[in-house]
């Protein structure tokens, strides 16, 4: 996949954003969070369907945990070769 050498990535899985950007809040604004990072859509409904707002609050900021967690790791084995703008639908989890 080629990209422009400046254009911007998705906070959690590293490819390049497409047209559709959205934010997430690494803490939860529910637990005070204020901290945005951009992330694709799919990318930004997979973390809220795979973490609960605590969980969330309790990873913060730190990707490496988030894509260390076994489904998010799968998530982002499957969505890699995937194009920015890819959109399926999210299944929460059990």
């Amino acid at each position: 996949m080629t990209r422009e050498p400046d254009s911007p990535l998705c906070w959690l899985c590293a490819r390049p954003l497409g047209r559709r950007v959205e934010r997430h809040h690494t803490v939860p604004k529910s637990r005070g969070g204020r901290v945005t990072v951009d992330v694709h859509p799919i990318c930004h409904r997979s973390l809220h369907a795979r973490f609960t707002n605590a969980e969330l609050a309790r990873l913060g900021d730190d990707v490496a945990a988030v894509r260390r967690d076994a489904d998010m790791a799968a998530f982002l084995r499957w969505i890699a070769r995937k194009p920015p703008d890819f959109h399926a639908p999210t299944r929460k989890r059990n």
